[in-house]
């Protein structure tokens, strides 16, 4: 298994790479151009040289003004060959000379030659007289190459120097600079080894900055990805725990009027089976004890309806009045709970809702207010518009609700009295099916109460 080098190192290799080839295209170009100006150079001072001796070459058939270092020959055409004339600085061996003097007998040459056993000169031939005498002349090119050599050797030291210093530096900057990426690892591996089996507490997140605006818009985006990971955990847990305190009310609920049916049936099949009376009574309580098992049930279907993401609210939405609905209610109220006076102050209000659920939050509503008041507390059912909306207002003025209540009385299965008793109340699911059919027409509903004063506000768009 081959090991992959660090980001930070890749990336200073890479640069590395880079700049060598940089460096070796910027090092070639200086080196050629220093060759061809100290050619340019050389050439120049040799044209100088010939120019000045030309005079001498002309009368005298000999050089007299070169530098020692330097080789001279002249040439003179005789008999139509060329013939090298005696002289002083003329090398041993003349065969690259002679070559050069035939080729210039009516235009100069230049050639660069190795001078057998004495090194490398440059040579120029130059016409004295045309197709009578040529000069060539030959400098030593050792200057020329040292300085190459040294400026070569320049360029490789510098520019090692500065690879090494790029990539050496490179890499800690790059090191320091990808430091935030390493915190956000090491972030992501301490979540990976907790539990969040059991515990929906993901509280980490990546603090520091630095690392640029790409960095800093990474971080961001990973706090904000943990953030909704932490709120989504917290969710599901919620979720989970009201789903086991559900079924636990539920099968709770549940198994109460099972118990009494089996009991008042076993009643009816032994002790009063031979008892009309008796054998009636049973029946009565049998069918009471279903009705409110199938009740139970059918709150807990619409609830699980209403919860279904996959489909649409169990709705049938219609052109309704409002007022029309609440004083049905109002209506059916006054004649099951004579106790309990109502007042009704509804407005005309025109909207398109599903009239039979809105029939039963209304009921449920005005129920909850007769079975948690005593007889003859005054309740009212208010209706308006505004703005777009319908406000349903149905208050009482009983003791009230105590505030550590009002914070979970929507719960399902949940009651105020901690005992449980169903003398006063339901099953604990008339206030969840009222805030699960508010918002399934896409209103809200809130509780403020105090002794003496305890208002539900329902708001209903007019029109979705």
């Amino acid at each position: 298994m081959t090991t992959q080098l660090r980001l930070g190192t890749r990336l200073a290799l890479g640069l590395g790479a880079l700049a060598l080839a940089v460096f070796a295209i910027v090092g070639a170009v200086m080196v050629t151009s220093m060759k061809t100006f100290l050619d340019k150079r050389l050439d120049d001072q040799m044209a100088m040289s010939q120019t000045s001796a030309a005079h001498d070459v002309e009368y005298y058939d000999k050089v007299t003004k070169l530098p020692p270092t330097w080789y001279a020959v002249v040439y003179k055409v005789q008999d139509g060959r060329l013939q090298a004339q005696p002289g002083e600085q003329q090398p041993e061996d003349r065969e690259e000379f002679d070559d050069l003097a035939k080729k210039a007998l009516t235009t100069e040459q230049f050639s660069t030659e190795y001078l057998r056993g004495q090194g490398k000169f440059r040579l120029r031939a130059c016409p004295i007289k045309a197709n009578e005498i040529v000069l060539v002349s030959a400098a030593p090119m050792d200057d020329r190459d040292g300085t190459i050599s040294q400026l070569i050797t320049v360029i490789v030291i510098a520019f090692l120097a500065a690879l090494v210093t790029l990539v050496v530096g490179g890499q800690a900057l790059l090191r320091r600079g990808l430091r935030p990426l390493s915190d956000m690892a090491d972030t992501a591996h301490d979540i990976s080894s907790q539990d969040l089996t059991d515990s929906a507490d993901l509280t980490v997140r990546v603090d520091g900055n630095g690392g640029g605006v790409e960095v800093d818009e990474l971080r961001e985006a990973f706090n904000k990805m943990l953030a909704h990971i932490d709120t989504s955990l917290a969710a599901r847990t919620a979720a989970e725990q009201r789903l086991r305190r559900f079924i636990a009310d539920a099968s709770h609920e549940l198994r109460t009027p099972l118990t009494s049916l089996r009991g008042y049936a076993d009643l009816f099949r032994y002790a009063a089976a031979n008892e009309p009376g008796e054998r009636e009574k049973h029946l009565e309580k049998l069918r009471s004890e279903a009705a409110r098992m199938s009740v139970l049930l059918d709150d807990l279907l619409l609830l699980a309806r209403l919860d279904s993401a996959e489909s649409e609210p169990p709705l049938r939405p219609e052109e309704l009045d409002l007022a029309a609905i609440a004083e049905a209610a109002a209506d059916a109220f006054r004649a099951a709970r004579p106790s309990h006076p109502l007042e009704v102050d509804a407005d005309t209000v025109i909207m398109r809702a599903d009239a039979t659920r809105l029939r039963q939050v209304l009921d449920n509503l005005l129920t909850n207010a007769a079975v948690h008041t005593p007889a003859g507390t005054s309740v009212s059912l208010q209706v308006t518009a505004s703005n777009g909306w319908a406000v349903v207002k149905v208050s009482d003025t009983g003791p009230g609700i105590p505030e550590a209540d009002q914070a979970r009385i929507f719960d399902r299965f949940y009651r105020v009295d901690d005992s449980r008793n169903r003398q006063r109340g339901g099953s604990g699911l008339g206030l969840a099916v009222v805030q699960s059919l508010v918002q399934a027409h896409g209103g809200t509903i809130e509780l403020t109460s105090r002794p003496g004063s305890t208002v539900f506000t329902i708001r209903l768009p007019r029109r979705r």
